[in-house]
């Protein structure tokens, strides 16, 4: 004997069956097929070779049309036009204006209501339209627009919100995927930083190992191992290199070039200096570096527009410096920029979790970010 779904298991059921989109078009022609079954009577009595059976049948086969509203749209008009010539049966037209403006937007659905006005105003001047629907033009458009315009209005709101609802889980899924990307970046400086570190120490200790059993059966043994630590540590790096150059995720030194460019797009005139010997930095380090210029030439073009900003990046014994200089406005900008307020947190933080700093400030007529961090050149 089958077993019977329980109760959770058939509320699933009936929620996955009447959120799916055939089931609501299958709803729809129902629905529309349940409204003009009330007009049955009144199409057997009137001037046409339809029974009440017939009748049934015709409009079963039109409303059955609603069910390709989502592929054809156009499909159900055209026969709810011809539902309205025929048996002067305004019911599947609202159906349908509906439809087109949910499916094809705007422009269809004012295409569709205009033309549906216009046969259905050529219908009217046809002898035998029924006098129910109107004995003079103000009372048949006053049936017959308001029906048409309310439908497709209906159907382009939704049309709308669709395109609202995709939009925001375009966001989230974009917002999901750059968490991730982000994720990713901290994991890669975290290996980089503590793998890197210990391959660096491994290489020293085997250079020390190898001096102190020099002229030793080992020396080569130590000497091997300090080269294999020195070209694991290179991989890693190159590794780092290549996957930036795939996805982007981490920008180099040579992209500040860019950075500058786009700001003087935007009206303000960039100094950029860039010392020869932080060129081999870590990619993770220069990653950190053009983060910080990024977020700086942001702010200095969005809180002072048109003036220029001064970038130096110089290696000072083992620390890099970086510092941007841009002179303050008179007045505010009007109107007034847009800011979260997190640029500055979000500099720091990347800032210190390579153990540097960084220190923004107001100096005479200016705004100074000086950041600061280990070059790691030493340990190399």
């Amino acid at each position: 004997m089958p077993r019977l779904p329980t109760v959770p298991a058939l509320r699933r059921h009936v929620d996955r069956w009447a959120g799916a989109p055939r089931a609501l078009d299958a709803v729809a022609a129902l629905s529309a097929f349940a409204l003009m079954l009330l007009d049955v009577p009144g199409l057997a009595r009137a001037d046409n070779p339809l029974t009440g059976v017939t009748a049934t049948l015709v409009l079963a086969a039109g409303a059955a049309t609603l069910v390709l509203r989502r592929r054809l749209p156009w499909l159900p008009y055209l026969v709810a036009l011809a539902l309205l010539g025929w048996l002067h049966e305004l019911t599947m037209v609202q159906f349908a204006l509906y439809s087109i403006g949910r499916y094809r937007g705007r422009r269809a659905a004012v295409a569709a209501t205009l033309l549906y006005v216009g046969v259905a105003y050529a219908l009217f001047h046809t002898p035998g339209w029924p006098a129910r629907h109107g004995d003079t033009l103000s009372d048949f458009l006053s049936l017959v627009v308001p029906i048409g315009v309310l439908a497709a209005g209906v159907g382009i709101a939704a049309y709308r919100h669709d395109l609202v609802r995709a939009l925001e889980t375009q966001r989230a899924e974009a917002a999901a995927r750059q968490a991730v990307q982000e994720e990713r970046i901290s994991v890669g400086r975290d290996v980089h930083d503590l793998v890197g570190r210990e391959l660096t120490v491994l290489a020293v200790r085997a250079e020390v190992l190898a001096v102190r059993a020099r002229g030793d059966a080992h020396q080569k043994d130590f000497e091997e191992l300090a080269d294999t630590a020195r070209r694991a540590h290179l991989m890693l790096n190159e590794t780092i290199v290549r996957r930036a150059d795939r996805d982007g995720a981490t920008p180099c030194l040579e992209g500040l070039a860019e950075l500058a460019g786009e700001t003087e797009r935007m009206g303000s005139p960039v100094e950029l200096t860039v010392a020869a010997e932080a060129k081999a930095l870590s990619p993770l380090r220069q990653a950190a570096v053009h983060r910080v210029v990024r977020e700086c030439l942001t702010n200095a073009a969005k809180h002072a527009p048109g003036l220029p900003v001064t970038v130096a990046i110089t290696i000072e014994g083992p620390g890099l410096r970086i510092e941007v200089r841009n002179p303050l406005p008179k007045s505010p900008p009007d109107p007034a920029p847009v800011s979260t307020g997190t640029g500055l947190l979000s500099m720091e933080e990347r800032v210190t979790s390579m153990g540097g700093t960084i220190e923004a400030r107001r100096e005479d007529d200016g705004y100074v970010v000086t950041a600061t961090l280990p070059t790691g050149l030493g340990a190399r």
